[in-house]
């Protein structure tokens, strides 16, 4: 028994070190779910309607976009796979450039402040989607007159909005997921402010 004890305590230490590192991550993804909550809330349910606004084809996933309270995982799970499979046909001359990018603009300081949080080095496609959002917002800065581009401007914000628009609908979906089997009643606001959604 004695020479066993030394064994005995390794095993318990590792048992709770690996108990207490599940707690600890279980606790960084719900304050992780907390930041893409507030993203959604100031920026990306908004930003997401002046992003559609750019895309042709919105309709044909447009079903895939409007989540209702019967949806199951399994039906979020299929979306998303339609979300990440769909060719997004977006076209930078078919919206309102310069009311995109007054948003953008006014939505920074929020977005830098999002960067600071550390919990997000924990989340590397959403880290993305907010890369992509940035990278809009600083292609659209950078041009003068946005009410007149040559076609290889609009060619290259076409391929921004598209990058930034198809990031922000995968982890908007997420998102409705985490918060129906969590928060029903602010999945219940989603469901009603859902920019896809003429009704």
């Amino acid at each position: 028994d004695i020479a066993f004890l030394p064994l005995e305590v390794l095993l318990v230490t590792m048992v709770l070190h690996k108990l207490l590192e599940q707690r600890s991550h279980r606790d960084m993804l719900h304050k992780l779910n907390m930041v893409i909550g507030a993203f959604f809330a100031e920026t990306g349910t908004e930003l997401l309607g002046h992003l559609s606004g750019f895309d042709d084809d919105v309709d044909d996933v447009r079903d895939e976009l409007i989540p209702s309270a019967s949806w199951d995982d399994g039906q979020f799970v299929a979306a998303r796979t339609a979300i990440a499979a769909h060719h997004f046909k977006v076209d930078a001359s078919r919206s309102d450039l310069v009311a995109l990018q007054e948003y953008l603009a006014t939505q920074r300081p929020f977005l830098l402040r999002l960067l600071e949080n550390q919990n997000l080095l924990e989340h590397q496609s959403f880290t993305n989607t907010l890369w992509a959002v940035f990278h809009l917002g600083d292609e659209l800065g950078h041009r003068r007159d946005l009410a007149v581009l040559p076609a290889s401007d609009v060619a290259h914000l076409s391929g921004d909005i598209k990058r930034a628009y198809a990031e922000l609908a995968g982890q908007w979906l997420a998102h409705l997921q985490h918060l129906k089997s969590n928060y029903p009643y602010l999945f219940s606001l989603a469901v009603r402010t859902n920019p896809f959604d003429p009704k």
